[in-house]
Parts: structure tokens; C-alpha cells; sequence
């Protein structure tokens, strides 16, 4: 796999896990729309910490086992 520079993420928009509660529980934030198919994820506890970036079909593929239910708790 080819590895690619970071996007910038200067102005990104970012939205919160559907299962994030007001409480500000253990959530993920991702943003959306970037070029060359890339997901950057982010703690929403956190959010001047890292940023990781995934390949837009890998993150597909882990967000549709997750719905599928084949995790461990």
C-alpha cells in the first residue's frame, strides 16, 4: 500500500458518532468529503489530539462488521 500525505484538515467538518450521548461518552468523530478517499478519525474527547486517517473503503468495510455485529464487547 502506498502511504499518502496527511490532508489538511484546517476547516474540516466534523460530526460525531450517532452512538455518542451528551455526556461525552467514548465517541469518535470523523470527517467527511476529503480527496483521495481518505477518512480522517479523531477522539471526540480530544480533538487537538491525532487525527488517523483511513483508506475510505477499509473504514467502510470495519464500519459494516460493526453493524453487522461481529465484534467482541
Amino acid at each position: 500500500m502506498e502511504r499518502n500525505s496527511r490532508p489538511d484538515l484546517n476547516g474540516a467538518a466534523w460530526r460525531r458518532s450517532s452512538y455518542s450521548n451528551q455526556e461525552g461518552g467514548d465517541c469518535v468523530e470523523v470527517a467527511d468529503g476529503f480527496r483521495g478517499a481518505v477518512v480522517p478519525v479523531r477522539d471526540s474527547k480530544a480533538p487537538a489530539g491525532p487525527t488517523l486517517c483511513f483508506e475510505a473503503a477499509s473504514w467502510a468495510a470495519f464500519i459494516g462488521e460493526l453493524k453487522a455485529g461481529h465484534h467482541r464487547p
